[in-house]
């Protein structure tokens, strides 16, 4: 009985390593263990006292104005974003690939690293661009409201339903003339690196005829990370949007193959970053 439980044990072990290589090597960069100091907490305060400062009355007044239209206050939205970055210290910039039509909608795929990712990728592109939130995240304060304000895709909880709701609330952003935005990591990475993509909103991108867009922000992970409420200002945070990816007319097989495409992009960009020990 023994034997037969070790050799269940080790087929597991021998499962779990090949659908998961990556996680067999060390993570050069990973801040996962990195506490912070009393230097750090200082800063972390000023830098949350200058974001909320920031945050409150822009989100309220952002709110109010979405009643207007949002493709009406873009302008505003981009300095309401880039604002923010700026309030808590840090800087921001962005490298967009000229084969981005500004003028074409997309499903941009982005690396999930932090609660600022919205704000660090909206002002990079001139697209008008919807998030995607669990509904049930509509109900958190500020936050929650402001971007059900703006017309947020929300996805139901009840994971039966979600795919095809999903599609279809996309199809209706899609038809009006906005893009995307999308996080197929699911959640936040607990170590800065590119978890495994879900590959639903790929097939999504196939159906709906959306070119899809690789797009990865660094930095954020350094200025705030998940299990962690420490800010930490003077970071560098830059978004990457590389060239648009097509999967018109792809089989089930290739659609999975060129995720894991767009996943390889971004998944280089981070560990590029890493790799040149920015943010210790």
């Amino acid at each position: 009985m023994r034997e037969q439980t070790t050799m269940s044990e080790k087929k597991k072990q021998a499962d779990a390593t090949e659908r998961a290589p990556e996680a067999q090597a060390p993570l050069a960069g990973d801040l996962s263990d990195w506490k912070p100091g009393l230097h750090h907490q200082v800063l972390s305060v000023a830098a949350w006292a200058g974001g909320a400062a920031w945050l409150v009355p822009m989100a309220s007044t952002m709110m109010a104005l979405h009643r207007v239209g949002v493709h009406k206050i873009q302008p505003v939205n981009n300095v309401f974003c880039r604002g923010m970055i700026a309030a808590t210290g840090n800087k921001w910039r962005a490298f967009v690939d000229p084969a981005v039509d500004p003028k074409k909608n997309y499903l941009f795929i982005q690396n999930h690293s932090s609660h600022l990712d919205f704000v660090a990728m909206y002002p990079a592109v001139p697209h008008e661009i919807q998030g995607i939130e669990l509904e049930s995240h509509f109900d958190i304060p500020v936050y929650g409201p402001y971007m059900k304000s703006r017309g947020t895709i929300g996805v139901p909880v009840d994971r039966d339903k979600r795919t095809e709701v999903l599609e279809q609330r996309m199809r209706t952003v899609i038809d009006r003339g906005d893009s995307i935005l999308a996080f197929p990591e699911g959640t936040r990475t607990m170590d800065g690196r590119v978890a495994p993509f879900r590959r639903g909103l790929f097939f999504i991108a196939r159906n709906l005829g959306l070119e899809v867009v690789p797009t990865t922000v660094t930095g954020l992970y350094d200025v705030m990370r998940k299990g962690s409420n420490t800010i930490r200002p003077f970071q560098q945070v830059t978004v990457r949007c590389d060239a648009p990816v097509s999967f018109a007319g792809l089989s089930d097989t290739e659609v999975e193959a060129r995720a894991q495409d767009v996943r390889d992009t971004i998944r280089g960009h981070v560990d590029a970053y890493f790799d040149q020990g920015i943010g210790r």
